[in-house]
């Protein structure tokens, strides 16, 4: 008999698809990595798993613990799964700017659910970096997970993700693109695939009101940088430990209203429901294109569902009342 013992072992080994129509201007093999195909619906549950394994065996996280996280959605989901499977309770705290899609999910698999104002600074005590730790001090036998800082987030990339994309290229990979935010993905998997080939480049995803551009480029944090964006899951006001910024060889900032437009292109184009920063992932591919050669392998990584997003980037009125359509 084949199956998995619980959920938690069907994830990874994620497809790598070609994508056709919407790259079709583009002079190189453009390959996506669908990590919507997890359990959760995201590249979060790689690392979401790990970090909590990685917590059990060194005691930061007792049996019966309750674990608290700052996340936009998708980590949330994947610590929800493994919650449920290792018993743990799960106070989840995001921001008022996501989707109420990737609320309702998070509670209906058993996660509490804390939202924050999203235009405040991250220091402020109602920014829900500062309330996650806030709950994490004030519940007893909690563990505060911080994605953006703990190493385990760019260790599970480093194991899992990037050997992936490794082996189904053949190592014929020459640029991983991504779009960025804890900076887990990026620098797990850029600094697998750097120390299989060092010539393999790295290019992650910002977008407009985030700091990482300009201090990638002047190694100035620049406050007059931050400002509100609608492009969920990438870009931070902050600089995480998990951004390697040694690893990553350029960044490519995308608008939120063409990261919006490509996530409906692609669906409708290549058939695949994809999220937001998704769209960004792919306008910055598009962005790039002049650096591609025909012999070219481009790796683009799509973190999440857009089934996430139906009432926002999928929703004409939505749209309509950013001004993106």
């Amino acid at each position: 008999m084949d199956y998995a013992n619980n959920i938690l072992e069907t994830i990874g080994d994620t497809p790598l698809i070609k994508l056709n129509t919407i790259t079709a201007e583009v002079d190189a093999l453009v390959l996506a990595k669908v990590e919507s195909f997890n359990p959760g619906n995201s590249v979060k549950d790689r690392m979401a798993v790990k970090m909590i394994e990685d917590a059990e065996s060194d005691g930061r996280l007792k049996p019966g613990g309750t674990i608290v996280e700052g996340t936009s959605g998708n980590t949330g989901m994947g610590l929800a799964l493994a919650a449920i499977v290792k018993g743990y309770k799960l106070i989840c705290i995001s921001t008022d700017k996501q989707s109420k899609e990737k609320f309702d999910l998070l509670r209906a698999v058993g996660a509490e659910v804390v939202i924050c104002p999203t235009d405040v600074f991250a220091e402020d005590p109602r920014s829900y970096y500062s309330t996650a730790a806030r709950i994490a001090n004030e519940t007893p036998n909690s563990w505060h997970v911080n994605q953006y800082d703990n190493p385990s987030n760019t260790q599970a990339h480093y194991e899992s993700t990037g050997p992936e994309i490794w082996k189904q290229t053949d190592g014929k990979i020459t640029h991983f693109v991504v779009g960025v935010g804890t900076g887990g993905t990026i620098s797990g998997v850029g600094k697998f695939l750097k120390e299989k080939n060092p010539n393999i480049k790295i290019w992650g995803i910002d977008t407009y009101g985030s700091v990482f551009k300009k201090y990638h480029e002047t190694g100035v944090f620049d406050p007059n940088e931050i400002y509100p964006y609608s492009t969920e899951g990438i870009g931070e006001d902050i600089l995480p430990k998990n951004v390697n910024f040694s690893i990553i060889d350029h960044f490519e900032k995308v608008t939120d209203k063409e990261a919006a437009i490509y996530s409906r292109k692609l669906a409708r184009e290549e058939g695949i429901l994809a999220g937001n920063s998704c769209g960004a992932a792919i306008k910055g591919v598009l962005q790039l294109k002049k650096y591609f050669t025909k012999d070219d392998v481009v790796v683009v990584l799509l973190h999440d569902s857009g089934s996430r997003y139906i009432g926002k980037i999928y929703n004409d009125e939505w749209m309509k009342k950013m001004n993106f359509l």
